[in-house]
């Protein structure tokens, strides 16, 4: 199972929210890019997020994003506002080696289809849950749709990847929601990247005990110096 640090963009820093809310920001460097530049070489990926193109709908943070991906070099998977096949496209021309879509998925899902059709392998879909239905618009509305759900609209479409966050536990360390993870690796299709909640590199062996769940997003608990990136990468090694 692959660690992939979590850089979260607002108002040009690296942050982290508290439970998906715009409210609650702790900012943890003021220099994303420096951040990039020092994970070049630790990790083979790295998990890069617009929020205010989250919440827009569009991108905003766009030259950051590639000033980022210069200094990372190849790896970084970007979301956040990426609702078209242009800023998809655009962000992948920029150098970025996947693209993640979430509310896409959900408002039109016939895009989404096509442009992993177009670009197989480089398509990730996100599927960020609030009280089991997911979240969109930078999880600030609820859909009536579960990730399993469409997980099953994406059957037989070249997708990357599922990644599956539990909005609830997002950036409080208090544990991924392992079981809604697993059921989702188990009957969804594709390969799974866990997130929300990770606090603990036990946290980081009970997901990679997990049959389908191909990496773990880790932000916060990196930030706070709960454990090191040597030691995440160690402990999602250490389950056979």
């Amino acid at each position: 199972m692959l660690i992939l640090p979590a850089i979260d963009l607002f108002e040009g820093k690296a942050v982290r929210l508290h439970q998906g809310r715009y409210d609650a920001v702790t900012v943890y460097d003021a220099d994303p890019v420096g951040l990039a530049a020092n994970l070049k070489g630790k990790v083979d990926a790295l998990h890069v997020v617009d929020l205010e193109g989250a919440r827009e709908g569009r991108p905003v943070q766009k030259e950051l994003v590639r000033a980022v991906v210069q200094a990372f070099g190849p790896g970084v998977e970007v979301g956040g506002g990426v609702r078209s096949a242009e800023t998809a496209e655009a962000y992948l021309a920029l150098g970025a080696d996947k693209v993640v879509l979430g509310t896409a998925a959900i408002q039109d899902l016939g895009m989404v289809r096509a442009l992993a059709a177009a670009h197989p392998g480089r398509v990730v879909v996100a599927l960020d849950a609030k009280d089991g239905f997911v979240a969109v618009d930078g999880w600030v509305r609820t859909s009536t749709r579960t990730a399993l759900d469409v997980a099953r609209d994406l059957a037989g479409a070249p997708v990357a990847a599922l990644l599956y966050t539990d909005v609830a536990r997002d950036g409080t360390q208090a544990g991924p929601n392992v079981t809604a993870t697993a059921a989702l690796a188990e009957k969804g299709g594709f390969p799974v990247i866990a997130s929300g909640g990770v606090g603990t590199l036990e946290h980081i062996r009970a997901l990679a005990r997990v049959p389908g769940v191909a990496a773990a997003i880790v932000g916060r608990a990196l930030y706070e110096r709960v454990f090191t990136l040597e030691e995440a990468i160690a402990a999602a090694a250490s389950v056979p």
